[in-house]
C-alpha cells in the first residue's frame, strides 16, 4: 500500500492493499491502515495500526492487527500476529466444498462455491483473505457492514467452519458413501 506521511497528513494513494511475498513463501496482504490520534495535555499523540493478512496460498490464513507509532511497525507487527495465528482452511480443488455465512460483530459474509473459471468474485477485504487462502473460483456477498476489520474476521470464520465430506463423514463415524 502506497502510504506516505506528510506531516500530520495521511496520504494514501488510492491503493488498499499491497502483496508481496516473504522470505517464508507467504502472500502478505495490508488491507487497511488507520491514523489514530489520543488527546493528551500537550496536544493530539498520533498513531497507527494496520490489518494485515497471511497466507500460503494452500489453503491456512491468519489476520492480524498492528499497532505501532510508525506505519511499517504496524505492518510488521500485524504479519507477526498473524503468522502465529494461521489456521488451516478445508478447500475443493480451487473453491469450498459448500455454502456457508460467516459472522463477526457487524460483519456478514456470504461465501459460495462456483465453477472452475469463474474467478473469485469479491469486493476489496474479502478478496485480500480468499487470495491469500489460494481460493480462485468463488462467489461472494458482504451483506450487513462495510467496516475492513469486521468482514475480514468475517469471512475467516466463515473459512473455519468450512467443512469436506470425509470431515462429517469422521464426525458421524460412518463411510463417504453413506452420506
Amino acid at each position: 500500500m502506497a502510504v506516505v506521511v506528510q506531516g500530520d497528513k495521511l496520504a494514501d494513494n488510492k491503493v488498499n492493499k499491497k502483496e508481496n511475498e516473504n522470505e517464508s513463501g507467504l502472500i502478505e496482504t495490508v488491507v487497511a491502515v488507520n491514523r489514530v490520534a489520543k488527546v493528551v495535555k500537550g496536544g493530539k499523540r498520533f498513531s497507527f495500526n494496520a490489518l494485515v493478512v497471511v497466507g500460503d496460498g494452500k489453503g491456512k490464513i491468519g489476520c492480524g492487527l498492528g499497532k505501532a507509532n510508525e506505519v511499517q511497525a504496524a505492518i510488521k507487527k500485524g504479519s507477526a500476529y498473524a503468522q502465529k495465528n494461521m489456521v488451516s482452511i478445508a478447500l475443493r480443488n480451487t473453491t469450498i466444498p459448500h455454502e456457508i455465512i460467516g459472522v463477526s460483530g457487524a460483519g456478514k459474509v456470504l461465501l459460495k462455491p462456483a465453477v472452475p473459471g469463474t474467478g473469485v468474485i469479491a469486493g476489496g477485504p474479502v478478496r485480500a483473505v480468499l487470495e491469500a487462502v489460494g481460493i480462485s473460483d468463488i462467489l461472494t456477498k458482504s451483506m450487513r457492514t462495510a467496516n475492513k476489520f469486521n468482514v475480514v474476521y468475517a469471512t475467516i470464520e466463515a473459512l473455519k467452519g468450512l467443512r469436506t465430506k470425509e470431515d462429517v463423514a469422521k464426525i458421524r463415524n460412518k463411510e463417504v458413501a453413506e452420506i
